[in-house]
């Protein structure tokens, strides 16, 4: 590609997975399991070869793109569009959204082989890539929107796949209502942005910032661009699953581990540091929003980390740890370090959808059991996921060298350099956090791969778990490894989890690929220019990695780990039952599931009853219904002077004429007499 990007090329990206979701959602039955996977993972393999060549242009070559595509309509001065802008930002978002959705969809096929809904969960996943795309790409708020909205219908779709189960049905509408609250925010923060600059292009909304940060909201003293921002924040507090709406994200494991991968890794959780991070132009201008994004990302990632040590379902430890991940992505957007937010979106796409699809291959390899107690033993018999999964681990906990590392230390420095209000607490949550990972990682690494082989006599047997041989006996599952439709996007997701942390951090960070997408005032927050100094190469920082508090806290996290659950496993049982109080306050999630469904629903319902019974039975029906009784009371009595006889009309017409003619020499009689 020349440096001037091709708007055609641009268009088939998102067009090419919209083209696969519809021909296997319409025409699955026609075009077969094998034309449905085929069709879908072309439409993304097409996205993903153009995301690359965009890439290189954008990087290399210094290719932008700013354009219309299409023109929707006009509302007096304000332009409702589509468009797209192709910076650095998109450019890398585009790439890993197209390679981690590549790889699941591939994935996919081993997993969802005997499900009878095979064509249908191709079809979502690739309406669900065209949706990301369209919201990465879009260069207004109107098509974000279009885009944020649209992963979450795909999403509710995905999770609640299975919908013959309950907990899937319950789950996906969690998801659901969650998340609206979340977008009633950010619909508010466009709004604002529409009102008063006018606009919903991005550069001409961020252009005007200035005159937003000099005004306050109507009938308050509140700054209007820190009401704005913390509006649109309150969005990606939905979609990022930041406290206290995180709630939908651990329930949302019900749906099949594929879409796990892509909700987790690289797609829908991160759309919210992607918008915050592309609206930093805006965020500058207000500090008090910064350290608003930043308590709360702290919070998400120490309290969820903990949330993580208790999980015994797979799946859930790496939910658990992709909510403090997210944490610590937040955290650093508030430092006002949204590059090193954007780097560690990228290096955690690909460990996270790693450990993700990794721990798919275990269920698959366990005949759908996803208990780490019913495991162990399992390196010798599934060997390529065993070291796959170890990779991802290493990754996970900031191991130097690896991809984890280098955007993980750069958070926990940048939060130390912020000089912003609650960055004390941050700091501490995020290095508090590295313990706390490694410590659950490595206790589900070890009891998965390591130790004892419980598979045999599962001491905590599910649904699955009952086979009879034919004589009356119970024949134990033996995990096998997976076919290689599996382990491939493993091996491809494993390669960039160890090395692209090296080989990008410094252009991303402390080059200029991020100069046209991303604004820091190096006045007001100087955490990035503190860094660059620092910064002397990857290969340094690692070596320097080897001396600094977070690595230690790792390498004591994984040796407490083992200890506990591979020494001596009486240590862990002692402590939950000497600290039973707090194992109960994890088990039931700090009791917010409790307090929504027994509190705020309840108060939903209340209102809402209030509201019927109240306002549309009392009120607005009482309105309609009392003036229609009212003009039932008129007709009454206007029905009783028709009578039918001529001397009435006629008495009743001369009764009339005289009171007209009264009513007009009324006030002439009155002048003749003086009164």
């Amino acid at each position: 590609m020349s440096a001037q990007l091709s708007q055609n090329l641009l268009l088939a990206v998102p067009l090419a997975p919209l083209v696969g979701a519809i021909a296997a959602g319409l025409f699955g039955k026609a075009i077969g399991r094998r034309g449905a996977h085929t069709v879908t993972i072309l439409g993304v393999l097409v996205a993903f070869i153009i995301s690359a060549m965009t890439l290189k242009s954008v990087a290399i070559d210094g290719a932008r793109f700013n354009a219309t595509i299409y023109e929707w309509m006009v509302l007096g001065g304000l332009k409702m569009e589509v468009g797209f802008l192709v910076d650095g930002l998109t450019a890398m978002m585009m790439c890993v959204v197209t390679f981690v959705s590549l790889m699941v969809h591939i994935f996919t096929i081993g997993y969802m082989d005997e499900d009878p809904g095979y064509q249908r969960f191709f079809s979502y996943i690739a309406l669900f890539t065209f949706s990301m795309l369209m919201l990465v790409m879009s260069n207004n708020f109107l098509q974000l929107f279009f885009g944020w909205e649209a992963v979450g219908l795909v999403s509710y779709l995905l999770i609640g796949f299975w919908f013959t189960k309950p907990t899937a049905i319950f789950a996906n509408m969690k998801a659901f209502l969650v998340n609206r609250v979340g977008d009633f925010g950010f619909i508010l923060g466009i709004g604002l942005i529409v009102a008063y600059a006018g606009t919903l292009n991005y550069g001409e909304a961020f252009a005007k910032g200035g005159e937003l940060a000099k005004l306050t909201l109507p009938g308050t003293e509140w700054m209007l661009i820190t009401v704005t921002c913390i509006c649109l924040f309150i969005g990606a507090m939905g979609k990022s699953a930041q406290f206290p709406l995180h709630v939908w994200l651990p329930d949302s494991m019900e749906g099949p581990t594929p879409i796990s991968a892509l909700i987790h890794a690289a797609t829908m959780v991160t759309a919210g540091i992607f918008m915050v991070a592309r609206m930093s132009p805006l965020f500058e201008l207000s500090d008090t929003a910064l350290s608003f994004v930043m308590v709360i990302g702290a919070i998400t990632a120490l309290f969820m980390g903990f949330l993580g040590i208790i999980q015994n379902d797979i799946k859930r430890v790496v939910a658990y740890s992709t909510l403090s991940q997210l944490g610590y992505m937040t955290v650093a957007l508030g430092a006002s370090a949204y590059s090193v937010a954007v780097f560690h979106l990228m290096t955690h796409a690909f460990f996270k959808a790693l450990l993700f699809l990794a721990a798919g291959s275990v269920i698959i390899g366990m005949h759908h059991d996803q208990d780490i107690r019913n495991m162990g033993g399992l390196r010798k018999y599934m060997p390529i996921t065993w070291i796959t999964a170890l990779l991802g681990s290493l990754a996970l906990i900031g191991t130097p060298l690896f991809a984890g590392f280098y955007s993980k230390d750069s958070i926990i420095e940048a939060v130390h350099a912020s000089h912003l209000w609650g960055s004390g607490f941050a700091y501490f949550a995020v290095a508090a956090g590295v313990f706390i990972t490694a410590f659950y990682s490595f206790r589900m690494y070890f009891l998965v791969f390591h130790g004892k082989e419980h598979f045999r006599h599962k001491p905590f047997p599910g649904e699955h778990d009952h086979h009879d041989d034919g004589h009356g006996h119970h024949e134990p599952h033996v995990p096998h490894e997976s076919p290689w439709v599996v382990t491939f996007p493993l091996i491809a997701l494993a390669i960039p989890s160890v090395v692209i942390g090296y080989m990008t951090i410094g252009p991303l960070l402390y080059g200029d690929f991020f100069k046209d997408a991303i604004f820091v005032d190096l006045v007001k927050h100087p955490a990035m220019e503190e860094m660059a100094k620092a910064f002397h190469g990857a290969g340094a920082m690692a070596l320097h990695g080897l001396r600094t508090l977070p690595f230690w806290l790792a390498v004591a996290g994984v040796v407490t780990a083992y200890v506990f659950y591979m020494v001596k496993p009486e240590i862990p049982t002692a402590i939950k039952a000497r600290f039973g109080f707090i194992n109960q306050l994890l088990e039931n999630k700090y009791y917010l599931d409790w307090f929504n469904e027994n509190v705020l629903a309840r108060a939903a319902r209340l209102a809402g009853t209030g509201l019927w019974k109240g306002g549309d039975e009392a009120v607005i029906d009482g309105a309609i219904n009392g003036s229609a009784r009212a003009m039932g009371g008129l007709a009454a009595i206007g029905r009783t002077l028709q009578t039918g006889y001529l001397y009435w009309y006629a008495l009743v017409m001369i009764m009339g004429v005289i009171g007209l003619m009264t009513w007009q020499l009324w006030p002439f009689l009155m002048s003749r007499i003086g009164l």
